[in-house]
């Protein structure tokens, strides 16, 4: 298809944890009274709520597979090269029922998503540090440092990047948040006046239509292989990570980077969101909440893009990284 989409496509990958979409979700963990708001679920806005919900997305969506229902997935499927091992793998009669084709489509692809080699190594650079496998360089530790630091990046506060409960960190809380993320003038739909991707609260996702709260709010993705992704936030408004990273340190001190001026001179700000909703617009730091002293340095920005880097799956320890007292995990995301 050549119609174009309207969000950044998001990564399928480290997806294994996810719950179903819930508009009260609390740790099992910890204080489990703390109610977090609404968490979980598949794609930006939460709407599909299981791996297998997931999968009819594409196939369905208007910008990517186009069918224009499941008979007519499982009709081009019948159709294909694959027809003969579907029919292997789920009867020979399959495809000649297709509502139990279209769910073998799904399950086929539910069950492909739970693959670890290809979902969920856990390879990174930062798996091979918390397996005790190598040291971070300098600039990568005082990247983790900033990371973690609430009065600083607090990238963590979203990002969890710490081990829980045996796991590797899957470097996101599974929430929603509105970060006022500037319009994409690319995104043919933006070039209609009046038209706004409210997140939860639609035009995609109906059930939440009437829940002015929501309005703005889009899924934390995952930072995992961050560095490998050309668009950032959900609609691909950045597209290099030391951009998205600048944009959170700099977001209110210098709107006039990132937002337009009205015909006066004014900078135009949140102007992918109308001002009903501005009061969703997340202000924690690293935002400045008022303050004049952008959060980060420009240092400190290549840092904690360094230390983000080390999240890319594929990484080799070297004989030099290694350290001298070698402690290998016990399997793909637990720590020992």
């Amino acid at each position: 298809m050549s119609l174009p989409g309207i969000r950044a496509v998001p990564t399928l990958t480290y997806h294994q944890t996810i719950p179903p979409f819930t508009e009260h979700f609390s740790e099992t963990d910890g204080d489990d009274s703390i109610d977090q708001g609404p968490a979980g679920g598949w794609a930006w806005d939460g709407r599909a709520s299981s791996a297998h919900e997931q999968a009819a997305l594409p196939l369905l969506s208007s910008y990517e597979m186009a069918n224009a229902s499941p008979v007519a997935a499982i009709a081009r499927l019948k159709q294909s090269p694959n027809a003969a091992r579907f029919r292997e793998a789920f009867g020979e009669h399959v495809l000649d029922d297709p509502p139990l084709a279209w769910n073998a489509l799904l399950l086929a692809l539910e069950v492909f998503q739970q693959s670890p080699q290809d979902f969920y190594p856990y390879t990174s650079k930062y798996d091979a540090y918390l397996r005790g496998q190598i040291t971070l360089r300098k600039d990568e530790e005082r990247g983790l440092a900033l990371f973690n630091d609430p009065l600083k990046g607090n990238c963590a506060a979203c990002h969890p990047s710490a081990i829980k409960r045996g796991a590797f960190p899957q470097f996101t809380d599974n929430g929603f948040i509105a970060l006022g993320v500037p319009r994409n003038a690319a995104i043919a739909a933006n070039r209609q006046r009046g038209y706004f991707d409210l997140g939860l609260c639609g035009p995609i996702r109906t059930d939440l239509k009437g829940r002015p709260e929501y309005c703005g709010l889009f899924k934390t993705p995952t930072l995992r292989n961050v560095a490998l992704r050309h668009a950032f936030f959900h609609n691909g408004a950045f597209h290099t990570l030391e951009a998205a990273v600048r944009f959170y340190s700099e977001r209110d001190v210098h709107p006039e980077k990132y937002y337009p001026r009205r015909k006066d001179g004014r900078v135009r700000k949140f102007d992918d969101l109308p001002s009903d909703y501005w009061t969703n617009i997340n202000t924690d730091a690293p935002f400045t909440n008022g303050d004049k002293k952008a959060a980060l340095s420009n240092a400190e920005i290549r840092d904690v893009v360094a230390f983000l880097l080390t999240l890319t799956d594929g990484y080799v320890p070297t004989k030099a990284a290694k350290r001298p007292a070698e402690r290998v995990g016990r399997g793909p995301g637990q720590a020992r």
